[in-house]
């Protein structure tokens, strides 16, 4: 592709500019640190949430806290809309007020979403370091018409959008911009009460026309959230302890084709559970369930599962293991890392009872997960299962000690027990701040294991390192990993054992004249090389990969690199050269779209007979949200895969996913799911009416069906063959309640 394509197509992405709204700071404002405290204000009467921000709670001037700058995509420049704050509480709540200029307010992006469904919008929001550990923030953001998201972050585990707590917010459009109230409980959250409580916060701000992200205090490069908290003191802040209850009740009813006009006998399960969370103090809390519902509301998007060399991984959606989900991740998993995570709850299949306890101490966090899953001791389609009605239980411990500036030492236990079999694996971790710019990780774990019924034992370690340097001009990064063929944690995702590799990353980051070009924020030349030794698949890999990346307006971005080398599999050495193209952007208010395009050589990953292949594969995406209620996702991926040399196909695979929205206010919406996977020759249908007043007391009912295609000879089904038939079909209710007292 040339040079003047690549141009042409990113104008196109970027769409009619707004940044002629941004101006640079000067350099004394750019280096601006959080200085001084930030008192707020107890108040005599609650405000009513509602917008308007006319009660006497807000009759105060706002905070002064000076310029808010951009962090993303450009750092510390100062945009024409302004931004006010209030900060109140009283023995219950905490208030937080945003009164949200801008200049033109009818170019503002709002609707009614659903939960964490807004990021795409205008919105406002903050991080709360509640215990002031520089450890775990809780991030809440609003939309100008009080719709929310919220996000949980860790200094191990990243940024987490599963997580759930209960806040209550609202918004209202006005002519001079926007207005958010929210107001927190202080039993949603952990801290540590006193006559003197101090807690971190940073305030940010979206402006979706522009593509431009900017907070209070400011977010220089490389410089991680925690060490630019703000500290906001809270005079006589009692402790709130945590006490609710959450009954539950479920009812699935399903049916399964037997013959080609006849369904079986329906397969109905109520069932009743409960669960309960007792806070010791604010910042220690157990959790326990007995008879859980753990049902999914939300099915997994198809994903291309034919030739996969690796596992593929599927996120936690299951409320009780998501909260508190940060304190079970170790420093360096994900990304291009071979272990992803070393707590993948998902490994936990169907528990029957489960219990956790959470605590936050000063510096000291310590959690603790243990399950007993009724999965493995099940038989699955008839087959015989040497283990029938035996219980895999699990064991998970995890404790953390802060060493200020976001640095932590942490150590990981867990064991795994089924049918006189088990696994254990510990280890320990640590992430650690040089200074602003630079930043290490590492992880040492090391296992041992059992076969069932007292069978075979094997051993294994695995390691990981990193070191990161990043300031506005220059990205860069080291990794290096171990993992012995003998490795085995039950509790974890990772692609694969025997493997010892290491990477490089480097970017530089450009920023053209705005007044030249106007659409385009910043570009990033960038390469990445990895080698490594891979024993299992007895062979030397070698990656190399260099593109570009550009950020414009309208949250748009473009990405193309070339991909070269050479990896093993079965004993043999296979090409890998590809051409990979990727997109997005928002091209009206109403539309985004994004794309991608990936060509060149793959290997056909058969464990006796594998050959060179030719990949193609083309993705592309459109969100269209023709009213504030209504949405529409269609996503569609297209790949196929030919014998290099021959031409000879091979397979070619069609995913389609779907999501279509109504929501009717922020608590009530009807969806719709279809997907379509053309290599199993299978159609999802996945319907839901949901009302959720908020997390734990939620009302839900759906109907779901699996079409696939099959032919009936011989009293026995032929798959992939004949018409597509409605192959199971199934009712699904759910009703709970949460109970705080």
């Amino acid at each position: 592709m040339s040079v003047r394509a690549v141009a042409l197509l990113a104008i196109l992405l970027s769409g009619p500019s707004g940044a002629s709204t941004l101006s640079a700071g000067s350099p004394q404002e750019k280096k601006s640190a959080p200085t001084g405290e930030v008192v707020a204000t107890r108040l005599d009467t609650a405000p009513v949430l509602d917008g308007s921000l006319d009660e006497a709670a807000w009759s105060r001037p706002p905070l002064a806290l000076g310029d808010w700058l951009s962090y993303n995509p450009m750092p510390g420049e100062r945009i024409t809309q302004k931004t006010d704050v209030w900060v109140g509480y009283d023995d219950r709540y905490l208030y937080i007020a945003f009164r949200c200029n801008d200049p033109e307010p009818g170019k503002i992006k709002t609707g009614i979403r659903r939960r964490d469904s807004l990021f795409n919008d205008d919105w406002v929001g903050l991080s709360l370091d509640s215990l002031g550990t520089r450890q775990v923030s809780y991030d809440m953001f609003v939309n100008p018409s009080g719709m929310q998201g919220d996000i949980l972050t860790g200094t191990g585990s990243g940024e987490d959008s599963g997580p759930d707590w209960v806040w209550e917010s609202a918004g209202t459009v006005t002519p001079a911009g926007y207005n958010v109230e929210l107001r927190l409980p202080l039993t949603s959250i952990r801290f540590k009460g006193g006559d003197r409580v101090v807690m971190g916060m940073i305030f940010w701000r979206r402006v979706s026309r522009l593509g431009v992200s900017v907070s209070w205090p400011d977010l220089p490069p490389g410089t991680s959230t925690f060490d630019r908290h703000a500290t906001v003191v809270f005079t006589g802040l009692k402790d709130r302890r945590t006490r609710e209850l959450i009954p539950s009740a479920t009812f699935a009813a399903g049916q399964t084709r037997e013959t080609p006009s006849r369904f079986g006998d329906v397969d109905g399960d109520p069932e009743a559970g409960l669960s309960a969370k007792l806070g010791i103090t604010s910042a220690v809390t157990i959790d326990a369930t007995l008879n859980p519902d753990f049902s999914q509301v939300e099915s997994d998007a198809f994903q291309v599962e034919v030739n996969q060399r690796y596992p593929v991984f599927f996120s936690e959606k299951r409320p009780f293991f998501m909260e508190g989900s940060d304190m079970f991740s170790v420093a360096g998993p994900g990304g291009d890392a071979n272990m992803q995570t070393a707590v993948h709850t998902r490994r936990i299949i169907d528990p029957v009872v489960g219990a956790k306890v959470t605590a936050s101490t000063g510096k000291f966090t310590f959690g603790s997960i243990s399950a007993s899953d009724e999965a493995p001791g099940r038989s699955v389609d008839g087959a015989v299962n040497p283990y029938e009605g035996k219980n895999k239980v699990f064991n998970i411990a995890r404790a953390t000690y802060s060493l200020g500036g976001g640095s932590y030492i942490g150590s990981i236990y867990t064991d795994t027990r089924f049918a006189g079999g088990s696994n254990q694996a510990g280890g320990a971790d640590a992430s650690l701040t040089i200074d602003k710019r630079q930043r290490v990780m590492g992880m040492a774990l090391y296992t041992a294991s059992q076969t069932p019924e007292g069978g075979s034992t094997k051993s294994g370690a695995a390691a990981h390192a990193t070191y990161m340097f990043n300031t506005r001009r220059v990205n860069f990064q080291v990794f290096g990993e171990h993992y012995d063929r003998e490795f085995q944690m039950d509790t974890a995702f990772y692609n694969q054992t025997g493997i010892t590799r290491g990477w490089v990353f480097a970017g530089y980051n450009f920023y053209p004249d705005k007044k030249r070009t106007p659409w385009l924020h910043r570009v990033s030349p960038f390469v990445f090389s990895q080698h490594g030794r891979d024993r299992i698949a007895r062979g030397e890999e070698h990656v190399t990969v260099a593109g570009f990346r550009f950020n414009l307006t309208r949250q748009g971005f473009f990405r193309i690199d070339q991909f070269f080398g050479e990896e093993p599999w079965a004993g043999q050495q296979f090409k890998l050269g590809k051409t990979r193209l990727q997109g997005e952007a928002q091209l009206l208010q109403w539309l985004n779209v994004d794309g991608r395009y990936t060509e060149g050589y793959a290997t056909f990953y058969d464990p006796l007979a594998p050959f060179q292949g030719w990949s193609t594969e083309t993705g592309l995406g459109v969100s269209f949200e023709p009213t504030p209620q209504f949405s529409q996702r269609v996503s569609a991926t297209l790949v196929s895969f030919d014998r290099a040399g021959t031409g000879e196909p091979v397979y070619d695979v069609q995913i389609v996913n779907t999501r279509t929205i109504y929501q009717f206010n922020k608590y009530f919406f009807l969806r719709a799911i279809l997907q379509f996977d053309s290599q199993r020759k299978r159609v999802l249908t996945d319907f839901l009416a949901s009302y959720e007043l908020r997390p734990g007391t939620v009302l839900f009912a759906g109907y779901g069906s699996l079409l696939e295609q099959r032919a009936f000879r011989e009293g026995r089904w032929i798959p992939l063959e004949g018409e597509y038939l409605t192959t199971q079909r199934g009712l699904f209710f759910k009703a709970s309640y949460l109970w705080r007292f």
